[in-house]
């Protein structure tokens, strides 16, 4: 059943998956030129004029009409601003998602092969939108913002639902250092935003529906353009759901902390970046962090109390009477209280005592019948297969 799904090429290079969506590149004045500034709101001829030009932007966007026609352009930026060498400079940003450029939707997904075709493709549609640019431009482009991201198939059926709930379950506060949580759309969707960054998982195929109702309650823009897919999910006779997974990392400051973490080394350009292997990288290492994140007991069900203790001491021969009674507890306490509930009730008592629960809660070994939560995602990162839209639903 799976191999409706999966784009399988003959040769290696074919079937790797390139997991980026959403890039935003940025030229300066000398690698492009304005050909219809009035395709610019307010009209760019302050770029192509001896008019005054401090603190100007004009902007380009796609219409409504032109995404229901299945029209897909970039979102424009242009912009009097200091550049890099602390200079003013008229410069352009280039913010638009791969897939859907390509493609017309971001559900089917790039390989690396589809460069060269996608910055042609790109330089083609700029000139269209009164830009004009060269092939090399692009590729040099420096990037400062990017999103990797990954449509996770289920065809096992689990939902994406099922998945959410257990990723909201890690404590992420701990790691990740977020200001702020969103668990909306009766809990399809669970995203969390940190300094100069956001890693969101949500039901593709249930956003699909929410933008249909209101394009303000879905997760993605630009819906319209993928409308028609969603009319034919509709009808899919095929059980199939899709988990989408994104790390949005929107300040090149935020992408050179993370590659040198991880032990990346790249220019941060189009073409440097548009690599399997640092998409590949960056998905997993959140995923990490979840899982890490995240007490495995929540996994474990024991038939009974007195099986959940026998586990216990079996399975941690190292752990004292007191360790063991308090593990106990906790796992009867999380097997009737959500987690991040237990970490609200826990804030009479010092943060200290928590990590240490934590730490020790971690540690612990559980019996192999343990089931990994986050298998089926881990093996779809690992793959690097593109997922396409079967024909027949």
């Amino acid at each position: 059943m799976r191999a409706l799904f999966i784009d399988i090429g003959t040769r290696q290079h074919t079937r790797i998956n390139n997991m980026i969506d959403t890039i935003v590149l940025t030229l300066t004045h000398e690698q492009f030129q304005i050909t219809d500034p009035e395709a610019f709101t307010p009209s760019a001829e302050w770029a192509t004029s001896n008019k005054s030009q401090r603190g100007m932007i004009s902007r380009q966007a796609p219409t409504k009409a032109q995404l229901n026609k299945g029209i897909y352009t970039p979102r424009l930026t242009l912009a009097h601003r200091i550049n890099e060498f602390r200079k003013r400079d008229i410069m352009l940003k280039i913010e638009l998602s791969l897939p859907k450029l390509m493609f017309g939707n971001n559900f089917a997904e790039l390989r690396f092969k589809d460069f060269d075709a996608i910055v042609q493709k790109l330089v083609t549609t700029l000139k269209k939108m009164g830009v004009n640019t060269k092939l090399e431009a692009i590729c040099h482009a420096p990037v400062s913002a990017i999103h990797y991201s990954k449509n996770i198939c289920l065809t096992d059926g689990s939902t994406p639902n099922s998945y959410i709930t257990k990723i909201r379950q890690a404590n992420i506060a701990l790691s990740l250092d977020v200001n702020q949580t969103e668990y909306r759309n009766e809990g399809h969707s669970f995203k969390w935003h940190a300094n100069y960054y956001e890693v969101a998982f949500y039901d593709k195929i249930r956003d699909l529906e929410k933008a249909k109702i209101s394009d303000k309650r879905a997760i993605e823009q630009d819906n319209e353009l993928q409308m028609s897919i969603f009319d034919r999910l509709q009808k899919r006779r095929t059980f199939f759901e899709v988990l989408r997974m994104e790390v949005r990392l929107n300040r090149r400051a935020k992408i050179k902390s993370l590659f040198k973490k991880l032990g990346i080394k790249a220019d941060l350009t189009f073409k440097k970046l548009f690599k399997p292997a640092i998409a590949k990288k960056v998905l997993l290492h959140y995923l990490d962090e979840i899982e890490s994140k995240r007490p495995k007991l929540l996994d474990y069900r024991a038939t009974s109390a007195k099986a959940l203790f026998t586990d216990l001491m079996f399975n941690n021969p190292d752990l004292g009477a007191k360790q063991i009674w308090q593990i106990y507890g906790f796992k009867t306490a999380l097997d009737n209280i959500d987690i991040r509930e237990l970490r609200n009730m826990h804030t009479r008592f010092s943060d200290r005592t928590w990590f240490r629960l934590m730490e020790d809660v971690n540690k612990i070994k559980l019996p192999p019948r343990t089931q990994n939560s986050f298998k089926v995602i881990r093996e779809q990162l690992e793959k690097l297969e593109p997922l396409k839209m079967p024909k027949k639903l």
